[in-house]
């Protein structure tokens, strides 16, 4: 199936920004599929007419339900400058998600220490002493309530995998449409889960820049506003 073409939220000599859609794998897959890098690849080899090969860095991997933000580094000077702004926990990573539930309390912090299932590609809820288990910490507040359902904003303090699907999940609010983490919830593509805006330092010029990606149609189609 062919991918849908690119919605560029920003791009310049050193960054390309995009927002990812539900479906397409970040990157990582088989040659003969798809992915974010590889679509994006054949963007900038057309629009720039480069012969060969077209160099870009992933510094924010999606899952593959997941919609939103994907920043991508176009020199591989930029790519080292982000990647460690990302280890420094110098970047602000919000996320909306459309969850079961009133949310309880409506603002607070989620802290779990989790490790990786290979065997059923998922991650789990362990203690801090399980061999490989990861720290994983993020805020939340409630921003509005639809019917029984919560749209909530997630500010992403460690970025660790499925991280934000499974804390969630395991308060017992599943985000709609993660079949993976208990929802029974059905969503028309991908998951409810988007990753809205991410603010980071230009690996050049050194200034803040915010880039924000807009909603899928489903959003809007349950009743969520894109401002």
């Amino acid at each position: 199936m062919k991918p849908p073409p690119l919605e560029i939220l920003y791009e310049d000599n050193h960054l390309l920004v995009v927002n990812k859609p539900a479906g397409l794998p970040t990157m990582g897959v088989a040659p003969d599929k798809p992915s974010l890098l590889t679509v994006a690849k054949d963007y900038v080899k057309q629009r720039y007419q480069k012969p060969g090969n077209v160099y870009l860095g992933i510094l924010s991997r999606l899952d593959a339900p997941v919609t939103g933000v994907v920043l991508l580094a176009r020199t591989s000077k930029a790519a080292r400058r982000l990647t460690e702004q990302f280890r420094e926990r110098r970047v602000e990573k919000t996320y909306w998600a459309l969850v079961a539930g009133a949310l309880e309390p409506p603002e607070g912090t989620c802290e779990n220490w989790l490790a990786h299932d290979e065997r059923h590609r998922r991650m789990h809820i362990v203690g801090p002493a399980v061999p490989g288990a990861q720290h994983a910490r993020l805020a939340y507040r409630r921003l509005a309530l639809f019917s029984d359902d919560s749209l909530v904003e997630i500010s992403l303090e460690t970025g660790r995998k499925h991280q934000i699907r499974i804390q969630l999940a395991e308060r017992g609010h599943p985000i709609l449409g993660d079949r993976k983490y208990g929802s029974r919830q059905p969503w028309p593509v991908g998951i409810a889960l988007h990753a809205r805006r991410l603010t980071i330092s230009h690996p050049t010029g050194g200034n803040c820049v915010t880039f924000e990606a807009t909603l899928p149609a489903p959003w809007r189609a349950f009743g969520v506003r894109d401002s």
